[in-house]
């Protein structure tokens, strides 16, 4: 299973450590990034494959908002099947 995960916010030091840590500790391999920084605002898209990982996505999901949170940006986890599907409306 894939999964969509961004993050958005005010550009600072290690926003793409912290979350690639998050998901290397829960063995969740990223497949792609892409990541650029416009007007001192960090934007990045990831897909990452979940399926070989033991923890749930609502669990991931809340773990990667809170980090957000503490950290002041905005991370999205969704599952591909979102854009899949919103893609063939």
């Amino acid at each position: 299973m894939k999964l969509v995960v961004t993050v958005v916010g005010k550009d600072r030091v290690g926003i793409i450590a912290m979350v690639s840590r998050i998901l290397s500790e829960n063995n969740v391999n990223i497949l792609s990034i892409n990541q650029n920084i416009m007007d001192g605002f960090f934007n990045m898209v990831l897909i990452a494959e979940i399926s070989e990982s033991k923890i749930k996505l609502a669990d991931l999901q809340k773990t990667l908002k809170e980090k957000g949170q503490e950290i002041h940006v905005d991370i999205k986890a969704q599952h591909e099947d979102i854009f899949n599907v919103m893609h063939n409306i």
